[in-house]
């Protein structure tokens, strides 16, 4: 299962509050890092989300083609660009 951008953007604004509330400068580094990371991950998630619609609509673009394509009004004559 794949993490989504929202998830990631979520941790990351956590990361950064923690960093922004921390006294400790080891915790402001870690969660600071941290909140990079999910930045960096959120990034990735989009991109894959950006590649999944894009497949969705491909598919349903070439299905909906295939399905126009399947469709004669004399099918004992083949398609009219078949002559």
């Amino acid at each position: 299962m794949q993490i989504s951008s929202a998830f990631c953007r979520a941790q990351q604004a956590d990361h950064m509050q923690r960093a922004a509330e921390s006294r400790l400068s080891n915790v402001r580094t870690v969660a600071t890092n941290a909140a990079t990371a999910w930045g960096i991950e959120a990034l990735a998630a989009e991109r894959r989300e950006k590649r999944t619609i894009r497949r969705q609509a491909d598919a349903a673009a070439l299905l909906s083609l295939a399905e126009e394509r399947s469709f004669s009004e004399n099918p004992d004559r083949g398609f009219p660009d078949r002559l």
